[in-house]
């Protein structure tokens, strides 16, 4: 079923960000920050797989996102949902199977035996492809699977995400200058306003997430462990 009528976006993102810290899928810690995938500390971590284990949960954000990007990008923008490996393959199938819309998805990189292939399942030239993944931090990551896709001969000018960090303008930038516009339910600046209205963590947390949020790169600089 495809939905078409539900809250406005910032009460969109409230939820979002109330279901997230619901199934403790956000950790907060400014005195023993996290490594990120990058190498970078930060004070902040999400785990957005985790929602595939509340079916509740991830059937109300599914229909959030699917709304959001018909409200976006329109009801007749898309012929294909395409998931990241690997994090973004349940969310795809599940958006896909409220568009109605064939679903496929992207390799990290060619498989390496059989047809090499990088898209799994049936993408053909002229297609317009929705990359649907997770999250999204500096948007890195879905310039390669963008790329991918366009290797078909497929177009590909949307993606969309459960969760944003929101806090690095420059990768909303660089996926504009490759002709991608992101879409998504909630930032970190989202679940910082309900963690505060929760009352789940202390202040000094709270206080630290938000320096970080505030000026990110200088706080990894200052926390960069040597």
């Amino acid at each position: 079923m495809i939905p078409t009528s539900f809250p406005p976006a910032g009460e969109m993102a409230r939820l979002t960000a109330r279901m997230l810290l619901e199934i403790d899928a956000v950790h907060l810690n400014a005195a023993e920050p996290f490594t990120l995938a990058s190498g970078l500390p930060s004070p902040t971590y999400i785990d957005c797989r985790k929602l595939i284990s509340y079916p509740r949960i991830r059937a109300t954000l599914m229909d959030f996102l699917a709304v959001t990007v018909l409200r976006d990008a329109g009801f007749e923008a898309f012929d294909n949902i395409a998931g990241g490996e690997t994090a973004g393959i349940p969310f795809a199938a599940l958006m896909a199977e409220r568009l109605g819309l064939p679903m496929t998805y992207v390799r990290k990189k060619p498989k390496g035996y059989g047809r090499n292939a990088r898209i799994e399942g049936e993408m053909s030239e002229g297609q317009r492809v929705l990359l649907v993944e997770d999250l999204a931090t500096d948007g890195g990551s879905k310039l390669s699977f963008v790329d991918a896709i366009r290797d078909t001969g497929a177009t590909c000018a949307h993606t969309a995400v459960i969760f944003c960090y929101g806090i690095f303008p420059e990768g909303i930038m660089r996926l504009k200058e490759h002709g991608v516009t992101l879409h998504h339910l909630c930032t970190w600046w989202d679940v910082l306003a309900e963690a505060k209205r929760s009352g789940r963590f202390d202040s000094a947390t709270l206080e630290g997430v938000e320096a970080f949020l505030r000026a990110p790169r200088e706080w990894q600089d200052a926390h960069q462990r040597t």
